[in-house]
């Protein structure tokens, strides 16, 4: 048992070596012989030699300071610690004399603005690496300049102050002097400087300047807030706490390869002076391997790691070297390097894995071959049939009644060249108004939207409305408000056929029953989610062409998201349907509308007729030659039930 006062020593010994009493003498070899022989000297009382000619307790004390100056030195807190290194006891200079540096007080004059001097004006700052009792450190030096005008007659002094963000420590220096001329003799502004500052990497500071006295209205401090760089920074890679970081250390890392039964590699790399112990380790697809080794006064260290081929699955490996560095520790710069390691393979053992392969191959070509051998015989009537992807079959061609408003001669061009896009590329089969006059002119508007309404709810087909800005305005004229006739209609040879559909249609739709079979749509690029009817909107309304995929899902009953999966139409996209003929012509037709709308806001009422001499007078010139409508219709009908497909599902 040691004595309360010599064990009270010894334990201020042992905090101000950061150790513990398990730690051993061969571990302590930064300390101090005369600090190893005093905790020996107490561990083992008997042990006492003749290292230091002194009884254990006097030892001790002769120790303290030594041990105490030993842990300052290599504590970060000291060799970081704000500070300055400039011991200059003036601040004189040619020109200037009774310049001197002070700490700065608390007692400042204050003077009229009229009787202070103006601000001073910052120049640049340096960092680089400064030599102390501890070694080299990371300092900045900080210079500003003083305005050549007449309040130099009033300047007494300056003071800067530095602030250290992380941990809100500051210093503050005064400089002292008076200036008899508004320049120095080399006839430029007269210049001071707070050098060696001791910074720390990385860290943000902020600096604070103003003359002396200050004014007692305004305010000439000048704020700025500089950043000191990494250690990878050549200006300060040589502080020591950048070295104890690792920041020169070159691993210069190399590898050795030799190939038998089993593959070894033997990694052989640089030690670093500050780093005693490095974890090595290599991995690759689904294997992983790792190896601890530690410098023992080496300079040069090899790892080796031998394995099987059977265990990698990737040719490429990563190689990583983990340094122990005494500051950054677990978080230090890591090493890399790619090895490739079909490079030393052999060629018989590429001639192995060549031959699994293709046999691999030939199996997996056998098994399709078989299973197609035994699928069900296929209907191949139809094109489209045949090109239905896996996991998505289309048994029957859907019907799309399509109901819209003729807005205006552009825009029936892109209806047309959807009907056209959608027959084509999506293998449906499209009912419109302008594709069936014949009909529509024995049967008449009200009998042929109610037939096509009834063959809808009798089956799977759908209609699919087109909201623009005439339907939104049909729509208010339906509900009182004024009547609405557009140059288009008049021209047309069918007339509005969307007032009498919605007349129909509207008290069908309220129908829980037949609720699914009205598809809401409207091209976001020229027209808008306003114009969409009050009563549709408790159902999905679609942008065109943006969710185009999501209404054909639609238009066949189908979902776009299964369990395990998501379905997908190749081509159907925003950025993909315009690359076949149809979607391209159908995407010019938009792009032409959308730029007639932004040359002419006021396009919809343009089209608006007001008065029925008027609409009397459009309907008089706008009946075509019937030769050309016939021959409009009949090349339109021919193109649009043309037997086509384009659908892939992944």
């Amino acid at each position: 048992m040691l004595p309360g006062f010599q064990l009270h020593l010894f334990f201020l010994l042992l905090h101000c070596l950061e150790v513990d009493l398990e730690i051993s003498l061969h571990e302590l070899g930064g300390v101090s012989a005369c600090a190893q022989h005093i905790i020996g000297s107490f561990l083992h009382p008997l042990q006492v030699g003749p290292l230091c000619p002194f009884q254990p307790v006097d030892l001790l004390i002769q120790c303290l300071e030594l041990c105490d100056k030993h842990a300052l030195s290599a504590s970060p807190q000291a060799l970081a610690s704000l500070r300055i290194l400039d011991q200059r006891p003036d601040c004189t200079q040619p020109g200037l004399e009774n310049c001197t540096i002070n700490s700065c007080s608390d007692k400042r004059t204050i003077e009229r603005r009229r009787h202070a001097p103006t601000g001073p004006e910052w120049d640049l700052e340096q960092v680089g690496v400064w030599l102390d009792e501890h070694g080299p450190v990371p300092v900045v030096n900080v210079t500003w300049k003083i305005q050549a005008d007449g309040g130099v007659k009033a300047l007494r002094g300056s003071e800067i102050s530095v602030l250290d963000e992380s941990t809100n420590k500051s210093i503050c220096v005064q400089f002292s002097y008076k200036l008899k001329k508004e320049l120095n003799p080399t006839y430029l502004k007269w210049t001071f400087s707070l050098d060696g500052v001791v910074v720390e990497p990385g860290r943000t500071y902020m600096l604070s300047l103003f003359n002396l006295p200050e004014p007692d209205i305004e305010d000439y401090r000048l704020k700025k807030q500089i950043t000191i760089p990494g250690c990878a920074d050549r200006r300060i890679q040589k502080a020591q706490m950048c070295l104890e970081n690792g920041s020169l250390w070159d691993p210069n890392v190399t590898t050795f390869y030799k190939q038998g039964r089993r593959f070894l590699i033997v990694v052989g790399f640089k030690a670093a002076q500050y780093s005693e112990r490095y974890q090595v380790s290599i991995q690759s697809r689904g294997f992983h391997c790792s190896k601890n080794v530690s410098k023992e006064n080496q300079t040069l260290l090899n790892v080796s790691f031998e394995f099987g081929w059977w265990q990698l699955s990737h040719c490429k490996m990563v190689l990583m070297i983990q340094p122990f560095f005494v500051r950054c520790k677990k978080t230090c710069r890591r090493p890399e390097k790619i090895i490739d390691l079909c490079e030393y393979s052999s060629p018989r053992t590429s001639l192995f894995k060549a031959t699994v392969g293709l046999l691999a191959v030939g199996v997996f070509l056998a098994c399709l071959l078989w299973k197609a051998s035994h699928k069900d015989p296929v209907n191949t009537s139809s094109s489209t049939s045949k090109q239905q992807p896996d996991g998505f079959q289309m048994q029957n061609r859907r019907r799309v009644l399509i109901i819209y408003s003729l807005d205006h001669p552009l825009y029936k061009n892109i209806v047309l060249k959807l009907c056209s896009f959608m027959a084509s590329k999506c293998g449906t089969e499209v009912v419109l108004d302008l594709l069936d006059s014949t009909r529509l002119g024995v049967l008449g508007s009200i009998q042929w939207l109610d037939c096509h309404r009834d063959q809808t709810g009798s089956s799977s087909d759908k209609i699919l409305i087109l909201c623009s800005r005439g339907v939104r305005a049909k729509w208010r004229a339906m509900c009182g408000d004024k009547p609405v006739c557009l140059r288009e209609d008049a021209c047309s040879a069918v007339g509005d056929m969307l007032s009498p559909a919605l007349s129909l249609m509207v008290p069908h739709f309220v129908r829980s029953a037949s609720f699914e079979k009205y598809i809401l749509a409207y091209f976001d690029d020229v027209c808008c989610e306003e114009d969409v009817p009050p009563p549709f909107n408790i159902t999905v309304r679609y942008k065109l062409m943006k969710q185009f995929e999501e209404l054909f899902f639609r238009i066949m009953d189908t979902e776009k998201r299964e369990p395990g999966r998501v379905n997908h139409v190749e081509g159907f996209s925003e950025r993909e349907y315009f690359r076949c003929p149809s979607g391209g012509a159908l995407r010019d037709a938009l792009e032409a509308f959308h730029a007639y709308q932004l040359e002419n806001p006021q396009w919809f009422e343009d089209e608006l007729l007001g008065h029925s001499v008027e609409i009397q007078d459009m309907m008089t010139d706008c009946v075509p030659d019937s030769t050309q409508v016939g021959s409009h219709v009949k090349t339109k009908e021919r193109d649009l039930t043309r037997d086509k497909t384009g659908l892939y599902m992944a």
